[in-house]
């Protein structure tokens, strides 16, 4: 049954759609209502129903509605959540004691079994969540309050990759028989998810049940917006709270005071089509490497608010430029001879289409005859993963998911990467991202991290563009939003608004 959100967002979005992309005006009127509520707009809608078993998860992270067994600290360092403390068992054993008086929105209670059952049906998903590429994990209670999570591969990072959102622990009653897993009043954070509208709004409200700090805000209300203008718009008239991802082409056009601009760890990458089509010509590929202009981008699209690449892994990992090494790349360019390269992104990142115009230019520049494909992310990401386009560009975060960029590596490098949109199958890029994985953190594994990134470079079939720096939109009332490079929190307990006196 659909359910209907009410929300003073929710009707602006309605507004947005018919009017083009563009925020009524006139709802900057309204006034603030005095109950605390957090008004969100988000740039990308659900893809899959909010199931945690998808990049949905991340919403639900970043809402603070849904919750993991651990969390990351600035350095990537796991720290407690759920469990209050692990310690390895085995070679490929871990316990997790967990975390006391927890109680999920539905009033069920965390325990042993609930976490188990969480971990289990993510380990057996149909893709699996992204984390666990390449990692089989059996989960089993130890007791009530304890659970033991093992591996058939050793796994020096799984503390760190039971962070990651995918993998958060909702209450049984979340998951449904026919495969189906429904978020609603089912995690454990201080906000409740209560209503979902489709791929338009949600509405959350304040648990005061919450295991930890109580939420300021009395509830949060959400609407997704993919048109960059309007969540411009949203920001300039007040008419919401906290913006995500504020287009680089809007900047400029608000108030500098309440836009706040992050370093983090994504990267603007072209991946080329290693399998199928004129990219399979490792001489063209790197044809389309020697014509990229870097710097225009960086000027022309993001207007100075990015860094050029270098490599996959950017300046917000301050330790991966240090260890960089030359690439030696096995063959020279090709001069293109008119090779016709279907060219693709979408839109639901507003600078993706431009940098597509700009790239086209280059290329065409260059000798090649470009065709341009541009659609919404959830209209056009199947086919890129089935390899149907020759170039793809695609905004990457690094080290979303385990704060290790392993993970991100073998998903979309590795022959049975779930990601792999570039088609890229090499066997020693496998055995080097193997190697890099079963190396506990420091600075050995940072410096198998680095080797795997020199052989994928090699290959041309990613060419790093740019990195790029998040821009956050806060209402001057707003207070202790979260500005998270890793984009794993937006909203926690004590973000509030400081309602204005009459």
């Amino acid at each position: 049954m659909p359910l209907k959100l009410l929300s003073p967002l929710a009707g602006l979005l309605s507004a947005a759609l018919l009017l083009t992309g563009c925020f009524n005006e006139a709802d900057n009127a309204t006034p603030k209502s005095a109950d605390q509520r957090l008004r969100l707009a988000m740039l990308q809608p659900p893809r899959s129903g909010l199931t945690p078993l998808s990049d949905d998860a991340f919403k639900l992270s970043r809402w603070s509605t849904a919750e993991t067994l651990v969390v990351l600290d600035k350095l990537g360092e796991a720290q407690p959540a759920l469990a209050t403390n692990w310690q390895q068992t085995g070679d490929r054993s871990w316990r997790f004691a967990l975390r006391p008086d927890v109680t999920f929105h539905d009033g069920s209670v965390l325990d042993a079994a609930t976490v188990v059952n969480a971990l289990t049906v993510a380990a057996h998903a149909t893709p699996k969540p992204r984390i666990l590429d390449g990692v089989q994990l059996t989960a089993v209670a130890d007791g009530e309050r304890a659970v033991i999570v093992t591996t058939a591969q050793p796994d020096p990072l799984l503390p760190q990759r039971l962070s990651s959102p995918q993998l958060a622990i909702l209450s049984q009653k979340a998951y449904r028989d026919n495969g189906v897993v429904d978020p609603r009043h089912a995690g454990s954070g201080p906000f409740e998810l209560v209503q979902v509208n489709g791929t338009s709004s949600a509405r959350l409200e304040r648990f005061d049940g919450y295991w930890g700090e109580k939420a300021r805000a009395s509830g949060i209300d959400v609407s997704f917006v993919p048109d960059g203008t309007a969540r411009g718009a949203a920001l300039r008239t007040g008419s919401a709270d906290i913006v995500e991802a504020i287009p680089v082409s809007q900047a400029p056009l608000l108030d500098q005071t309440l836009i706040h601009e992050v370093p983090m760890p994504r990267t603007n990458t072209l991946y080329l089509n290693t399998r199928l089509g004129v990219m399979q010509d490792p001489a063209l590929r790197a044809a389309v490497r020697d014509a990229i202009n870097r710097q225009q981008l960086v000027d022309n699209v993001y207007e100075k608010r990015a860094d050029v690449a270098q490599g996959l892994l950017g300046p917000a990992l301050s330790w991966a430029a240090e260890l960089r090494q030359p690439v030696s790349h096995p063959l020279a360019a090709a001069k293109p001879a008119g090779q016709t390269i279907t060219l693709a992104t979408f839109s639901d990142r507003a600078e993706l289409p431009e940098v597509a115009v700009y790239l086209a230019q280059q290329l065409t520049a260059a000798g090649f005859s470009v065709k341009q494909v541009v659609r919404e992310y959830s209209q056009i990401e199947t086919d890129a993963l089935a390899g149907k386009f020759d170039a793809f560009i695609l905004s990457r975060a690094t080290v979303l998911d385990s704060g290790d960029p392993v993970a991100y590596m073998y998903s979309d490098f590795a022959c049975k990467g779930s990601f792999n949109i570039a088609q890229l199958c090499r066997p020693d890029i496998d055995q080097a991202l193997q190697q890099a994985s079963a190396i506990p953190a420091g600075a050995e594994r940072r410096q198998a991290i680095m080797h795997a990134e020199n052989l994928i470079l090699a290959t041309d079939a990613a060419i790093p563009m740019l990195h790029e720096r998040v821009i956050q939109g806060e209402a001057t009332d707003l207070r202790d939003a979260v500005r998270d490079p890793r984009e794993r929190t937006l909203i926690n307990a004590a973000t509030q608004r400081v309602v204005q006196a009459d």
